[in-house]
């Protein structure tokens, strides 16, 4: 089995959390206000708000700030939070503690002036902030994401952008720190980002004792792709000239492929339907069938026993090494470890799926 450190991300490069003095444990605030995502409530709480020092890891004082500390806040799904702390409680906290924005259930929503002003004061304290993820946009809408990267869930990226034009979004990372502000991507990457949070301030055990309570991996970086499922764009489910031949790619993905032998199968010179092909789907010719030859892996990868230089040739990939090399560039992990993280339980048996 690899060495903890191993499996978890190297923060060399971004500036640590300080590290906690030992006289009090380490202040999280989660700031709460109408709109909230139950969930990552839940995320945040079970992070932070779990005895779990009998197995080494460090006390947390987590607080839920809200305006009004003593009228309960709605979130979907008929549950309530109870905030047991003002807003100004923030104003206490040091660079050793950090500041939580759970993620939001509308982007366009109203957001309250004195939350917005008090996030703006912890930054200006030193105060980590992070948020997961479409709280991004409640950073966003305090200014403090201007000029920064930032991340939110990949549906949600370019209206983030769109929004907040100052706001260096990155469309496919799982989460993003610039200088003190931590943004993660959508649902389970705001786990990603709370554990990378706990291993920062505290070391990689903490944050690996943390994940094997709550059941979960705690090794995907936040460079690692979003787990994006990408469509068939609609032109390739049109009677479009070009929808024969990807139907003709897809049903023959192990075969070899060029511009050329596609072209022909068209009935175009290469430039024309190179130029043809990019109107109609936005993309290149070769660059769609890497895409498509990745989701198959993919799939095999999560279905199927087979072993990887097999997986690679029903992809198309035609050796390992190549299918690991475009893994790499499009999701930002290997085939071993995407096929570790999501096989499907009871699907792992088959050899004849692909």
């Amino acid at each position: 089995m690899p060495a903890i450190d191993a499996l978890l991300p190297n923060v060399s490069e971004t500036p640590e959390i300080p590290e906690v003095p030992e006289t009090r444990p380490q202040r999280i605030a989660l700031v709460a206000f109408p709109g909230i995502r139950a969930f990552d409530v839940s995320v945040i709480t079970e992070v932070w708000d779990s005895d779990r020092t009998l197995r080494g890891v460090p006390p947390f004082e987590l607080r839920r700030a809200a305006t009004d500390p003593d009228a309960p806040i709605p979130l979907r799904g008929g549950l309530t939070l109870a905030p047991d702390r003002p807003l100004t409680w923030l104003d206490d906290l040091t660079p050793t503690d950090l500041v939580v924005v759970p993620g939001i259930e509308d982007p366009y929503a109203d957001l309250p002036a004195p939350v917005l002003d008090a996030l703006r004061r912890a930054h200006t304290a030193g105060v980590p902030v992070a948020s997961l993820c479409a709280g991004a946009f409640v950073l966003a809408r305090a200014g403090l994401l201007d000029g920064r990267r930032a991340v939110t869930h990949w549906h949600l990226a370019g209206t983030l952008a769109a929004l907040h034009p100052a706001v260096q979004v990155e469309p496919d990372a799982l989460f993003v720190e610039d200088t003190g502000i931590w943004t993660s991507a959508g649902t389970a990457a705001g786990i990603d980002l709370c554990l990378h949070l706990v291993r920062t301030a505290h070391g990689a055990e903490a944050a690996a004792t943390v994940a094997r309570s709550m059941v979960t991996a705690p090794f995907r970086t936040g460079t690692q792709a979003q787990f994006i499922e990408h469509p068939t764009p609609r032109a390739d489910r049109d009677a479009d000239a070009l929808a024969a031949v990807r139907a003709h790619a897809l049903a023959h993905l192990a075969e070899p492929h060029t511009v050329a032998s596609l072209a022909a199968i068209a009935g175009m010179s290469p430039r024309s339907f190179a130029r043809h092909f990019h109107a109609t789907t936005g993309t290149t010719p070769l660059h769609w069938l890497i895409t498509q030859r990745v989701a198959a892996a993919q799939k095999l990868l999560e279905r199927t026993d087979h072993p990887l230089p097999e997986v690679a040739r029903r992809a198309g990939f035609g050796s390992e090494v190549t299918m690991r090399q475009h893994f790499a560039s499009h999701l930002g992990t290997s085939p071993r470890d995407y096929r570790t993280a999501f096989r499907h339980p009871g699907r792992g048996a088959s050899q004849d799926q692909g």
